[in-house]
């Protein structure tokens, strides 16, 4: 039964022998354009895919909020747009999928389903198996064989009431059944491991590789029934299959070696495939499928063994994957599975007899796969939570049930009943695996892998130090000098932020002090040793840190999968973490790096869940929106604003185009996500292109705004460890809210409207797109007043030149180079704005740190921040949510310096 070669030789024998001249009227000319015409079929053809596609989002979009795979979306909607929901409105089926229409659809989802069992086999890493092999192999064996024999004894019942005896074997109908349950799906698993965080596990791990194996066991067990189905006798069966053995052997050794070597001299290891070894690779994929097609086992069993032949070295796997992904997955895909769901009627389960087999098919499915597998995990030594977490993943069926099962359809073993019986199983069973994972399995009792491979080391949960050094890292930063911080966590997700991540992150060294560095006009006595005399353990000396965390959002592509499962390897190979490791190694600074792939709404979850557990002090975190120029200004006048066509980064949520605009949109609402959900101090880093400005060898100096509250407090104690470095200098303004209109005989007579504006402008409200962000309760009368003596008591340690900390020999040095002074002023906003421009007139390379005071702030800027809009413009409300008033401040004015906006932990602001 060569299906394949005889679709493609009966359509171009059907459009060749049409003789009559196509009909070219179109619809002014009055023509129904869903009326089939073979000699002109795209018409049609399009019509089905847009209906087909958009069917299919709008079930995956709901879907994708429980956590489905996109599968279970196209097969539902094959179902809905088939005999069982929508086939039934009077002229749906005759105008949209009329049956002389079925083989050009049939056509095209073939070719798909050879494309996408090539990208099957791509994914497919035998190492995996090498790798865990004594582990795996008891799973695999015990999640094939157990439902095999299961399978095998349902199918005499449904033989016997539902399959005609004269037309089709029980032989051959027990087989089916057998590997349809024993199938696992692979690609599905490998899905709802990245998405459920479970490949870096020992669960996953072995899942992993037990999935492998019972994947390439399943293609096996489908050729061998093919080839039953197909040859006229025993002998001829067995010729079939030797004839598949030796075209395998032929791929594996001699087809792969030569790739192998095409591979490497045409560079696509090193640079990507190139257009000749993709030609290659098309060849070679199409010319398998169909020489598996004519000796009697179906295409997609070459298109398979071709993805196993492609060189792994490089990521040459990944790329080529990544080329075809979208259009299979896209258009392909969901033909293939509309036209099973169109194969598919629900309807013919209408007697309480089919639904008892319907249910016995279902709970032998579950029972065979769930039961086998988790007692060979027990019996492996695995504990029973995680045995039977195992055999849930191995129950997933998915989309290669469903293949296997079309083809069974299509050689006529399986009857319209019997299929649709089948379908659902397949997906009642998938629809269980991420919900019951979840139940079995949740985080917190996750046995997380530190080696690969058997035996594992590993730790359970999170590593008991790590954990005593997250949660005693409060204490361990409290020195007789003040709040140090000395683990940090980089942030890096795009390419354009690496400038402003290196920026800040080289600030937190200190340099070592030689005679040259000696600040113009210091005695080389008295200072320079107190300067030489700093503790280096008070800035991280020794146990300074730097964690560089990379993000990669997870989409749903099988290329983002495959870098999930080569995440090991992927993280020595990362371009990002190369270069900041590279400048690590190159400023003397101790970091680790890490890789987390992710789904968009778990970034910012990734981050704040690597900080706890890496017992980092410190996040940081950039800010420059995609494709959003900056400003210009010549470095002779930093002090002006940016003029008519100078751009600062935050210009591309209200002047740019709207591609823009999103894109910056949904980057903030990251950011918010890190600041609501991280329970560790969090560092925002706004580059405003000073690297492009700055002057070589100029020193860096800082300017802080305090104003008051736990994040402003925060970044004075964050611009102290900093000016702990000789090159970099600051300066320190109290600015206090002094209105004529507030006072009266020196006294506040508007208590209540001041509290009140306080309250307003502490509180966050969640967004109302549904993106995370912080949400903070209402500040009493008490709160209020504890955070404003903390306020009085950090200043005047740190501004008073009588206090403690001046004579603090790790202190004072830092101090000495901070100018501290105090403003009361009835326009904060504005003179803090003004006072940071003539700081940026004066120096090449300044840096302005604030808080951002979301939470007991001490003044509420609504009414100043409505006047500086009218000055110089509008500014998005997702700037003035994610930054805070102040900062939104210095982005409306144009200063001409970065910034550092500061939130503290949540815990630290109690």
């Amino acid at each position: 039964m060569p299906e394949f070669a005889t679709q493609v030789v009966s359509l171009s024998r059907s459009i060749f022998q049409s003789r009559a001249a196509p009909d070219q009227g179109g619809l002014l000319t009055g023509k129904d354009p869903t009326q089939f015409n073979p000699a002109d079929p795209l018409r049609l053809w399009i019509i089905q895919v847009g209906i087909i596609i958009i069917t299919t989002q709008i079930l995956s979009l709901g879907l994708r909020k429980i956590r489905q795979p996109r599968v279970i979306a196209e097969v539902l909607g094959g179902i809905l747009l088939g005999p069982t929901a929508f086939g039934r409105i009077p002229g749906f089926s005759e105008h949209i999928f009329p049956e002389p229409s079925k083989p050009y659809l049939s056509l095209v989802a073939n070719i798909g389903l050879c494309l996408f069992l090539f990208l099957v086999g791509l994914e497919i890493d035998t190492e995996v198996i090498k790798r865990n092999a004594r582990l795996s192999a008891t799973v695999a064996c015990a999640g094939i064989a157990i439902p095999f024999g299961l399978g095998a004894a349902l199918a005499v019942p449904l033989y016997k009431q539902f399959i005609d005896a004269s037309t089709v074997k029980y032989a051959h109908f027990m087989l089916f059944t057998g590997v349809a349950y024993s199938i696992t799906a692979f690609p599905v698993l490998c899905r709802i491991l990245t998405e459920l965080k479970l490949l870096d596990t020992t669960v996953g791990i072995v899942v992993l590789s037990a999935g492998v194996g019972n994947d390439i066991i399943g293609w096996v067990l489908l050729a061998l029934s093919v080839a039953l189905v197909n040859a006229g006798s025993g002998v001829t069966a067995v010729y079939i299959l030797l004839v598949c053995i030796g075209w395998t052997l032929f791929l594996l050794f001699p087809i792969r070696i030569a790739f192998r070597w095409l591979a490497h001299h045409t560079g696509s290891i090193e640079n990507g495939p190139t257009i000749f070894f993709m030609t290659m690779t098309i060849l070679v994929l199409f010319g398998s499928a169909f020489f598996t097609d004519v000796i009697g086992v179906h295409a997609i069993f070459g298109a398979f063994l071709a993805g196993l032949v492609v060189p792994r070295e490089g990521g040459l796997a990944i790329a080529l994957t990544e080329k075809l992904e979208d259009m299979v997955s896209i258009i392909f895909l969901p033909l293939y599975f509309t036209i099973s769901g169109l194969s598919t009627n629900l309807g013919l389960l209408d007697t309480g007899l089919i639904w008892g087999y319907t249910v016995a098919i279902c709970t032998l499915a579950f029972t065979g796969k769930f039961g086998g597998c988790t007692l060979a995990a027990r019996f492996a030594g695995f504990s029973w939570r995680e045995a039977s977490t195992i055999g849930s993943l191995m129950s997933c069926k998915g989309l290669i049930e469903l293949i296997v099962l079309n083809v069974g359809l299509s050689a006529g073993i399986l009857t319209p009943r019997v299929f649709s019986m089948f379908v659902l199983e397949a997906l009642l069973l998938t629809f269980m695996t991420t919900p019951t994972v979840s139940y079995l399995y949740p985080p917190e009792r996750r046995i997380r892998v530190s080696a690969s491979g058997s035996p594992f080391t590993n730790v359970k949960g999170e590593d008991p130090d790590t954990e005593r050094s997250g949660s005693g890292s409060r204490k361990s930063l409290q020195s007789e000098s003040g709040v140090w911080k000395r683990r940090f966590t980089v942030v890096l997700d795009k390419i354009e932020h690496l400038p402003s991540m290196m920026a800040l992150t080289q600030l937190i060294q200190t340099p070592p002090l030689d005679d040259s560095e000696n600040e113009k006009g210091t005695p080389r006595g008295d200072s320079s040793r107190s300067l030489g005399k700093t503790p280096a353990h008070h800035l991280g000396g020794g146990d300074l840190h730097v964690g560089a965390l990379r993000l990669i959002e997870l989409a749903d592509r099988p290329s983002d999968v495959m870098k999930s499962s080569v995440s090991d390897s992927l993280i020595h190979t990362d371009p990002l973490l190369g270069i900041f490791r590279m400048f690590g190694e190159l400023n003397d600074l101790p970091m680790t790096s890490s890789l987390s792939i992710v789904p968009y709404d778990q970034l910012a979850t990734s981050v704040g869940e690597h900080a706890r557990v890496s017992g980092s002090h410190l996040i940081f975190v950039p800010w420059l929106p995609p494709h959003a120029p900056v400003s210009t200004a010549p470095v002779s006048d930093p002090a002006q604003p940016p003029t008519v066509g100078q751009w600062g980064p935050f210009d591309s949520l209200f002047r740019s185009g709207p591609a823009e605009r999103s894109a910056s949109v949904i980057h903030s609402h990251f950011i918010r996500g890190v600041f609501g959900q991280a329970g560790t101090d969090v560092a925002l880093f706004v580059d405003r292109g000073q690297a492009a400005r700055a002057v070589p060898g100029a020193r860096q100096h800082l300017y802080l705004p305090f104003f008051g509250g736990p994040d402003d407090r925060l970044a004075l104690d964050f611009v102290v460890q900093l000016c702990a470095n000789p090159r970099i200098r600051a300066t320190v303004v109290r600015i206090v809210k002094r209105d004529v209109e507030e006072k009266k005989d020196g006294v506040q007579v508007d208590e209540r409207q001041a509290d009140e504006n306080a309250q307003a402008n502490a509180m966050t409200i969640a967004s109302v797109t549904g993106f995370p962000d912080t949400v903070y309760g209402h500040a009493n009368t008490q709160t209020r007043l504890q955070s404003e003596t903390a306020d009085s008591i950090l200043w005047a340690k740190y501004a008073s030149p009588t206090s403690d900390a001046s004579s603090d020999p790790a202190l004072a040095p830092a101090l000495a180079r901070i100018d501290f002074q105090e403003l009361a002023t009835p326009v904060p906003l504005h003179a803090a704005v003004q006072q940071a421009r003539g700081v940026a007139a004066e120096r090449s390379r300044v840096l302005v740190v604030m808080g951002r005071s979301r939470r007991l702030a001490v003044e509420s800027h609504h009414q100043e921040l409505k006047e500086l809009t009218n000055e110089h413009g509008g500014v998005g409300s997702e700037v003035k949510k994610t930054v805070g008033d102040v900062a939104t401040a210095f982005i409306l004015s144009g200063v001409n310096a970065g910034l550092v906006v500061m939130q503290a932990a949540h815990v630290a602001m109690d």
